[in-house]
This record gives C-alpha cells, structure tokens and sequence, in this order.
C-alpha cells in the first residue's frame, strides 16, 4: 500500500540542503545540543515536578540528526503507527481483480506523495520526541517507546535567520523538547492512550474506495458551497476534516484536546524555565513569535493548510492559555492532576474553557 523505500528516496532527494557548516562546527553544534539536553532535563523535571516516585523515568535517546535522518525516523514511525490500517486495506484491495497490480502502482504513487510532504517538513522541524518509534539499536525494548531526536541543520538555519544567540536558542529548544520526554517518561500511561486513540482513528476508517469518493464530493461540494452554520471567527474545516467519519471526528476531538496539552504545556515550561537559564529569552520569544506570524509564501500556506500546521500553532497558543490559567489558580500540583489518568485530562471543551476543567477535576474531588 505504501513504498516506503521510495518515501525515504523522494524525500531525501528532494529536501532542500541545510545551512553551510564546517566539519568542525557540525561537530561542536552536535555535542552542544547533547549538553543542552541534558541540562534541559534536569531544569524541565525540577520544573514541573514531574519524577516517579521512587525511580527514574526509564531512558530515552538522545538523537542529534540531520533531515535526512528526520526523514528516516519518521517514516520508519509512520510504517509502525499504521500497520493495522494498511493490513486491513490490503485484505479489501487482495479480494478484488486486478488487485494486486493496483497495489504495487498505488504504494509508489503513495510513496512519492508522502516522501513530498515529509520533504517539505524536514526543513522545518527543529526537534520532536518520537513517540512511537521502532525497536532498534539505539532504542531497545522498554525504553517507553521513544527518542528525542533533535534536528541540528534546522537548529542553526533559525538561529542565524533570527539573529540571536546560538547557546540560548539551542538550550529554550532543547527545554521545549524534552518537556515532551519528561510528560511520556513521567506519565506511564500516556504513551499507551495516546496510541489506543489514533489506532481507533485508524480503525474507523472507511476504506471502500466508492463511499471515500462519495464522501469526498459531499466534501467538495461544502468547501464551494460555504458553510452557513459556522460560527463568526470559527475556521473552516480543511478537505481532511470534512471526509471523516462521525466516530473520527469524536476520537479527533479528544486528540486534539491532549495535542493541546501536550504542546502548551511544553511552552508554559520552556516559558517559564527560560528566564533562569536562558539571559536572552524574551529576545528570542518575540523574534520566534514575529517569524511565525510573518508566515511565506503562497505554497508554504497552502501546504501548512493541508497539512494541518495552522492547527498545530492554534494547538501551542490554546494549549499554553489553559496550562498557564489552571497553574495560576490552583499551583503546579494542582495542574499535574492532569496526569492522573485519562479521565482527568482536559476535553476539546475545557481547554478553551479552563475554569470548567478546574471545576471538574478539582472541586468534585475535593468535595
């Protein structure tokens, strides 16, 4: 269903080259970074508070990679993550005639496609904690299931665009990032529920190609036609969102709620961290903020559009709002039971609405 060989050949090719760096300056931005992680985790645990009791959260690489290597690790996450799906596709695609030969052109009409789209991504990503990485060498069984994997071509592109201090803009990445480590390592249940509900996405899914078609008409025709009973200010819902499933939009909505979470919280702490270990903060929070809302070029909107980027800042931006509401409140421990269970983290709802998760998970316990 899906060459992933030609994924990782198209995206490699295609991916622009990374800033010029001398060997001996690519060595020394390397081991950098490895310092900042380190540093990062020690401010990011003392921080939030969040350490198991007892133990150590179980360790995680640290991997400082070029886009290329991005590239790698993420389609090698992606084979992972939607190996049921393209199972159950393949058994339906199997039964009809011609099915086989369909299969081969379609997997490398799918390979090139995502191998564009991860093109485009991996000259963007700075760092990302890989959730649902692969067993490998450098990532052996009950590790968790993750690596931090740290892009260093992309690190230094920014830092010099921006004009700021390399040591700090390297050391406020690494804070985001391994806050990232520290929610998945601290909270041994997260990994596991986060996983249950994107496998049910996937699960949902509707894979007759005749009612995918249907759907994506209906689709089309309400993208041309508007949409009457949007709210004012409400964004109109991409191509993606108008062909789910009723079911996938609900399991959305709650992935969309802890994404919020995840993400704002990791800037409530490389906010909040940063002024005590990082002199140039604030230089570098508004230089980063001023680069994100000057946005580029009509392709770049285009493919953030689809690709769903412009979610993802409204992600950082909601998320960091309710972190930051439900801190000043009720205190840090008062927020990190948050991470009970599943049943404590905040609804799609609540995270535009703190007060509402407050009352929920506070006053009724307490009561």
């Amino acid at each position: 269903m899906v060459d992933w060989n030609l994924a990782v050949a198209t995206a490699t090719r295609l991916v622009r080259p990374g800033p010029e760096v001398g060997r001996d300056e690519a060595r020394a931005v390397v081991a950098e970074l490895r310092e900042h992680a380190k540093a990062a985790e020690a401010h990011v645990r003392a921080y939030t508070r969040m350490i198991p009791e007892g133990t150590e959260p179980p360790a995680t690489p640290v991997l400082v990679v070029d886009r290329a290597g991005w590239i790698k690790a993420n389609v090698a996450g992606f084979r992972a993550l939607l190996t049921p799906l393209l199972g159950k596709m393949q058994e339906r695609r199997s039964a009809t005639p011609g099915g086989a030969v369909l299969g081969a052109v379609g997997g490398k009409v799918t390979g090139v496609e995502l191998g564009m789209l991860l093109s485009f991504l991996a000259s963007r990503i700075l760092g990302q904690y890989e959730t649902f990485a692969p067993a490998t060498r450098d990532l052996p069984a009950g590790t968790g299931g993750g690596r931090l994997l740290l892009v260093a071509p992309n690190i230094v592109h920014v830092e010099r665009e921006l004009g700021v201090s390399p040591r700090d803009f390297r050391l406020w990445v690494c804070l985001h990032e391994e806050t990232h480590r520290t929610q998945f390592t601290a909270v041994p249940w997260l990994r596991d529920h986060l996983q249950g509900e994107i496998q049910s996405f996937l699960a949902a899914t509707d894979v007759d190609p005749g009612t995918l078609v249907e759907r994506l008409r209906e689709a089309a025709q309400t993208l041309v036609g508007g949409r009457p009973e949007a709210e004012e200010g409400e964004p109109a819902p991409s191509l993606v969102e108008l062909v789910q499933t009723p079911e996938q939009r609900e399991i959305l909505g709650r992935l969309t709620a802890v994404m919020s979470l995840l993400e704002g919280h990791a800037d409530y702490v490389m906010d909040g961290v940063g002024p005590q270990v990082v002199p140039s903060v604030a230089e570098i929070r508004e230089k980063f903020q001023e680069r994100r809302a000057r946005g580029a070029s009509r392709l770049d909107l285009a493919l953030r559009k689809l690709l769903g980027l412009d979610a993802k800042l409204r992600q950082y931006r909601d998320g960091e709002r309710f972190v930051r509401t439900v801190v000043e409140q009720v205190g840090m421990d008062g927020f990190n039971r948050v991470w009970t269970s599943p049943n404590t983290l905040p609804t799609k709802a609540e995270i535009a609405t703190p007060a509402d998760w407050i009352a929920r998970v506070h006053r009724k316990a307490d009561s």
